[in-house]
């Protein structure tokens, strides 16, 4: 689950898979079946236990009762030991494909193991909780768009569940030129947007974005729904709509990204939902 974005307390889960007195238990949570062909999706009887499991299926199978939902891993296991170590000794075999959710998970509930599921839910609302799988551009820029959110479900503020992360030592993030607005509408402004430090917005706009450290937003450019990476520079009168721009990228002076599908494609990576992606350190000029 490396590339998955949630919050667990992993201590009901072992609770849990100790009160089943299970050999496996595995993290599930309700998907649209639309999207289950991208994941392991499982079959379980009442008690949730498992009793099928198809890796990516073309046509995934909905949940009994639950038109159009699916039941999908999350990639978060937990093994008696025992088990482990003979699932492990048995997969070692050469005519194995050596994969988890082909041979190890169905080789066990096949074989009568007792393998579960411990459903991934709020236990007072009875709803799924907010997790997010980011191994695609689409949903990584999803993600992060929830974040500036006003009250994001993945909530960077809450004081319950700090992030234990490094911290880079920088100077805070700053905005200005506000006496000029007036004069001639040059202003540094931040709205509905996470600004990291290091930060100098001078004189430009920055409206539903998310700023790693170091970025620089230069007079009269304007940034959109975008994601700025480390150290990106936008140049004087730029304007940025639906990006993901990556470190050290120096966005020239008058340059527009994001408004022209077109062009950009000519330029850059575009995805069919339309967020142009810039590459580390691109090397970019005007045409």
């Amino acid at each position: 689950s490396g590339d998955h974005i949630y919050k667990m307390d992993y201590r009901r889960m072992v609770e849990y898979h100790l009160s089943k007195d299970a050999d496996l238990t595995i993290s599930a949570l309700e998907v649209d079946t639309k999207e289950a062909s991208q994941f392991g999706i499982i079959g379980v009887d009442e008690n949730n236990r498992v009793i099928g499991f198809q890796e990516k299926p073309k046509k995934p199978v909905s949940i009994p009762g639950k038109p159009g939902k699916a039941l999908a891993s999350m990639g978060i296991y937990i093994f008696n030991t025992e088990c482990l170590i003979r699932s492990l000794s048995v997969d070692a075999k050469k005519d194995s494909s050596h994969d988890f959710g082909k041979d190890i998970i169905p080789q066990l509930f096949s074989s009568g193991k007792k393998v579960y599921i411990f459903p991934f839910i709020d236990e007072n609302k009875k709803e799924t909780l907010y997790w997010r799988d980011v191994g695609t551009i689409e949903s990584y820029y999803e993600a992060n768009m929830d974040l500036v959110q006003v009250d994001p479900l993945c909530n960077l503020y809450d004081s319950a569940w700090p992030l234990r992360t490094y911290m880079e030592q920088a100077p805070p993030a700053k905005t200005v030129f506000a006496q000029e607005k007036e004069k001639n509408g040059r202003l540094g402004i931040a709205l509905d947007s996470i600004i990291s430090n290091g930060c100098i917005i001078s004189g430009g706009r920055v409206q539903r974005s998310v700023l790693s450290p170091y970025v620089r937003i230069n007079s009269y450019a304007e940034v959109y729904d975008s994601i700025l990476m480390e150290g990106v520079d936008v140049g004087r009168r730029a304007r940025i709509r639906r990006a993901i721009i990556d470190k050290g990228v120096a966005i020239p002076q008058d340059m527009s990204i994001g408004y022209d599908s077109v062009e950009d494609k000519k330029r850059f990576l575009v995805t069919d939902s339309g967020i142009v992606v810039i590459p580390k350190e691109r090397k970019i000029t005007l045409q």
